[in-house]
C-alpha cells in the first residue's frame, strides 16, 4: 500500500476524519486476500505492508538545478497533520492482525518530521506523536469499543469524535491507550473502562493539543507544539476519567502486575 494524505481543499473536518479512508483501504485489501484464499482453498495467509505513507501536500518538490544539497520538499507539519498521523498510527495498531509492516516516508528533511541544518535540528508535532506510539505500543492490539459524540464532515458525513487504539503486553503487564479528539471546538470527558482486568494504575500520560490547526513549530519557536506530560487519571473500580481537549492527541500508559 502506498498513500500520501493532504488537506488541499482546506477542509479540516474531513481531513481529520481520514482514518476512515485509511481503515477502508486496509479492510478492502484484506477482504480481497481472504476471498482469494477461500476461492483457491489455500491455507496460505497473505499479510499487508503499507510500505510508504506520509502527509505531503503543501507544495510540489522543487528542482535542485545541480546545486549541492538543495532544500527539496521540506514540509512544515502543523497540528492537523499531527492529528492525522496519530489516527494513521491508530489504524496500524487496530489492523495489526493483517497489516504487519508500515514504513513512513521519509526520515530526515525531505517530507520529514525532522529538519536539520549544520548547527541544529527541528522536529514537528508529528514526530512527538510517532515517538509516543512507537515507544509505548507493545504486545497485542486491544479491541476498543468507542461510544460517544460525532462530528459532521463533508466527505464522510458524521464520524466519531474520538479515534482510539490500545495495546497490552501480557508479559510485562504494561498497556497503552492512544486517543485523538477530532473535534475542532468541543472537549470530551470520557470514561476509560477495562472490562477484563483493569490496570493497577495509569503510570504516565501525555497530551498534544492546540487551538490553531495550522500552528507549526519553527526554527525561532521550536517548541510551540509539543506533547507534554499531564496528570495521569486515577483508576478506580476498573475505570478512569479523562479530559480530552479539542484538537488533541492523548496517550496513557498503564501498569498491571503480570499474572
Amino acid at each position: 500500500i502506498h498513500y500520501y494524505a493532504g488537506n488541499r481543499e482546506h477542509d479540516t473536518a474531513s481531513y481529520l476524519a481520514n482514518a476512515l479512508l485509511f481503515e477502508e483501504y486496509v479492510d478492502t485489501l484484506a477482504a480481497t486476500a481472504r476471498y482469494v484464499k477461500a476461492k483457491r482453498r489455500s491455507k496460505h495467509d497473505v499479510f499487508l505492508s503499507w510500505d510508504e505513507w506520509q502527509v505531503w501536500y503543501k507544495g510540489d518538490p522543487t528542482q535542485g538545478a545541480w546545486t549541492e544539497a538543495p532544500h527539496l520538499a521540506e514540509e512544515a507539519y502543523n497540528l492537523e497533520d499531527a492529528l492525522v498521523v496519530g489516527q494513521w498510527l491508530n489504524v496500524f495498531l487496530r489492523k495489526s492482525d493483517v497489516l504487519k509492516i508500515a514504513c513512513v516516508a521519509q526520515i530526515v528533511n525531505v517530507i520529514s518530521w525532522i529538519h536539520t541544518k549544520t548547527d541544529g535540528m527541528l522536529t514537528f508535532p508529528s514526530y512527538d506523536v510517532f515517538k509516543l506510539v512507537s515507544n509505548n505500543a507493545r504486545g497485542h492490539a486491544l479491541d476498543a469499543l468507542v461510544k460517544g459524540p460525532q462530528v459532521e464532515t463533508k466527505q464522510f458525513d458524521f464520524v466519531p469524535t474520538l479515534d482510539v487504539s490500545a495495546s497490552y503486553d501480557e508479559t510485562t503487564g504494561n498497556g497503552a491507550i492512544f486517543v485523538v479528539n477530532r473535534s475542532q471546538t468541543d472537549a470530551v470527558v470520557t470514561d476509560v473502562i477495562w472490562q477484563n482486568g483493569s490496570p493497577d494504575c495509569v503510570a504516565e500520560a501525555w497530551q498534544l493539543t492546540g487551538t490553531d490547526v495550522k500552528e507549526v513549530n519553527t526554527w525561532d519557536e521550536p517548541n510551540r507544539l509539543r506533547a507534554k506530560p499531564i496528570q495521569p487519571p486515577v483508576v478506580a473500580d476498573g475505570k478512569a476519567t479523562l479530559q480530552l481537549p479539542p484538537l488533541s492527541f492523548t496517550v496513557l500508559t498503564t501498569r498491571r502486575q503480570p499474572a
